[in-house]
């Protein structure tokens, strides 16, 4: 998809920028995993695929400092989530739901996939991650949505 990257920046040792080529040539996972929205709803056996969170690990060379990750969309929004619940081993970077591309509505072309955390957490229209030492709301959770998002603690509003 000519004009869009994926931005790899902040306490790394060498900012990324990839084009959508370069993306889809990484390693891809699938993921099978449930959804959880704020408001109630479930959503089970989802099956994504893209690109794992370990694998933008590999790419990244994350600093020790960096305790957090800030997921940019476009747009300007962003979510954050700590480096533990980023790398959990089901978190993708999906192109793809259910066997088909992902629709603009739904994140086209990239969106990130935390399954462990509610939906909100699961950021549309990725186009870069910032590691960062101090942890900073995202959109959602500055307008009250609780900072983790747990499903199973109802970690639902601030």
């Amino acid at each position: 998809m000519e004009g869009w990257t994926f931005t790899v920046s902040g306490l790394v040792k060498a900012e990324r920028r990839l084009s959508w080529a370069e993306f889809m040539a990484l390693s891809r996972v699938k993921v099978l995993s449930d959804i959880h929205c704020v408001t109630g709803w479930s959503r089970l056996d989802n099956l994504w695929e893209g690109v794992s969170t370990a694998e933008i690990k590999n790419l990244a060379q994350i600093l020790p400092e960096a305790r957090f990750v800030i997921v940019h969309g476009a747009g300007g929004f962003t979510t954050n989530l700590a480096l533990d619940d980023f790398f959990e081993a089901d978190v993708l970077f999906a192109t793809s739901h259910d066997g088909e591309p992902l629709t603009p509505g739904h994140g086209y072309p990239l969106r990130l996939a935390v399954p462990r955390l509610y939906f909100w957490k699961s950021a549309k229209w990725v186009v870069g991650i910032e590691f960062v030492a101090r942890d900073k709301p995202g959109f959602w959770e500055s307008a009250g949505y609780h900072n983790r998002g747990d499903p199973w603690k109802e970690e639902r509003y601030g």
